[in-house]
């Protein structure tokens, strides 16, 4: 029999403040599971669509606050955050803000700390989706902030993804844990866009070639688990081929791409980053090894093609 005091629960009123792609579909997730949803936006006007969904309209971000105890902002920046919140002066004493934008750790542990000083609880999250999925019950969401908080709140908060994940008390982690991630899809898609590019130059089209990085990509999470148990213990075993094994390839990739007219840096960046780490006595060691040199000041660029 369902508890009625949870179903209550999950039915607590919200506010979303920032009606853009992301802020629209967390005010959408939260009106399909009942949640009574207020909505504010600079630009009035994108409040109507979600207003006719039943969504209730507020004039201003104060007012936005008052209405609900659980506050979640969407916006530009945290930049735009911070100038949003700052004049609803006492609205946000006793609430929680449960921040959803983009930034780094440093602005969510200061947002954290202004939050506080307003009587405010925070929540620094991350989605890991794109807007179509937000609500989805695989949908992941992490993040960030004091156990008891995010506790009180799980309930509503799982109408935005049922993948929650609190990584730590540390406001920043979430921020920190998204521009990591990011930085992991866009060397991939980087390495995939150069990889086009360059059979490109024998006319051979990214649909043709897409099936063999498909290929590649699908063997990638049994190297990401070797290498973090690797990094964890500071053991760099060769368990494929080592650092002098990749040296020469690299500079082939670099030779290739001079040749073909394709944009160097990237291999040559590679070959930097080998290349000095073998210098340093750790050819024998596996390419995990290369994490060291990531670890230091950045290897400069040689502009040379040898």
């Amino acid at each position: 029999m369902p508890d009625p005091v949870a179903a209550a629960h999950d039915r607590r009123p919200v506010a979303v403040l920032g009606l853009g792609l992301m802020g629209s579909a967390l005010a959408r997730a939260f009106i399909r599971r009942g949640h009574p949803t207020t909505v504010w936006n600079r630009s009035r006007e994108k409040a109507g669509p979600l207003v006719a969904l039943g969504a209730r309209p507020a004039g201003t971000p104060a007012e936005a606050f008052s209405a609900a105890g659980l506050a979640v902002v969407c916006l530009s920046g945290n930049d735009a955050v911070l100038r949003t919140c700052e004049p609803a002066g006492d609205a946000l004493a006793g609430r929680t803000l449960v921040n959803l934008t983009s930034g780094t750790s440093s602005e969510a542990r200061g947002l954290a700390a202004w939050a506080a000083g307003r009587g405010a609880d925070y929540l620094d999250g991350v989605l890991l989706t794109t807007p179509d999925a937000v609500g989805a019950p695989d949908t992941a969401v992490l993040y960030a902030g004091r156990r008891e908080v995010f506790d009180a709140h799980r309930p509503t908060l799982r109408a935005l993804g049922g993948g929650l994940t609190r990584l730590g008390d540390d406001p920043g982690l979430a921020a920190l844990y998204d521009l990591a991630l990011l930085d992991m899809l866009w060397a991939s898609l980087n390495g995939f866009l150069h990889a086009a590019a360059l059979v490109a130059t024998e006319h051979v089209k990214a649909g043709e070639f897409a099936p063999f990085a498909d290929l590649l990509f699908a063997g990638l999470p049994s190297f990401v688990a070797r290498y973090a148990r690797q990094i964890d213990e500071g053991a760099y075993a060769a368990e494929d081929s080592t650092l002098e094994t990749h040296l020469p390839a690299a500079g082939h990739l670099l030779a290739e791409s001079l040749a073909r007219g394709v944009d160097a840096d990237p291999p040559r960046r590679l070959r930097a980053v080998i290349e000095k780490a073998v210098a340093e006595g750790h050819g024998q060691d596996g390419y995990a090894r290369v994490i060291e040199q990531f670890r230091k000041a950045p290897v400069p660029l040689e502009p040379s093609a040898g």
